[in-house]
């Protein structure tokens, strides 16, 4: 009998199949588009105006960014997540990283003149022939001027001066050498 009723379960219409996304994979999406208006919401405000957005998701935003009250401000998050799901979020998305690489970007060449400018007052050779030869303009004898007094206020314990002078300096040549590549 049991053989009959599974015969019977199979043999008649096959049950349609649902190709579609499943339930978990639509809120995983769902929670990646609340992610992406919480990065948008992290953005400074100038960013925010650079980015491409609709009139009423920037409407949201800048409610988002006016509330002070945490239930209040989670509830604008999930709106703008809303919002996202009905518009073409990938574009969005897509200027958003580019705004984050971008600090990204800044921040590693921040470190790397930090550690130029200790190793160099730390008077590691090495450094000073890569900053030579990373920076084919460079003054040398006023960088070396500039390491000698930095050296010296570090010796003496006083406000460091000179090493601010001479991380500006680095920065300076970094600017200019980003114009030439440009």
């Amino acid at each position: 009998m049991t053989s009959d009723s599974n015969n019977d379960a199979t043999d008649g219409k096959e049950q349609p199949v649902y190709s579609g996304p499943s339930k978990s994979q639509v809120k995983r999406d769902c929670e990646h588009l609340v992610d992406l208006g919480e990065e948008i919401l992290k953005l400074k405000p100038d960013e925010l105006k650079t980015l491409d957005l609709p009139d009423e998701l920037k409407e949201a935003v800048t409610t988002a960014l006016k509330i002070k009250s945490r239930s209040g401000l989670k509830r604008q998050r999930l709106y703008i997540g809303k919002l996202l799901r009905s518009l073409d979020n990938e574009t969005i998305e897509t200027q958003v990283k580019k705004i984050q690489h971008q600090h990204d970007t800044n921040t590693a060449h921040f470190k790397r003149l930090e550690r130029w400018r200790d190793s160099l007052i730390a008077n590691d050779k090495e450094t000073l022939n890569e900053v030579f030869s990373h920076f084919r303009n460079i003054d040398r004898q006023h960088i070396n001027q500039l390491i000698r007094a930095a050296h010296q206020e570090a010796k003496q314990d006083k406000s460091p001066t000179a090493s601010r002078k001479l991380f500006k300096y680095l920065r300076q040549l970094e600017s200019e050498n980003a114009d030439n590549e440009v």
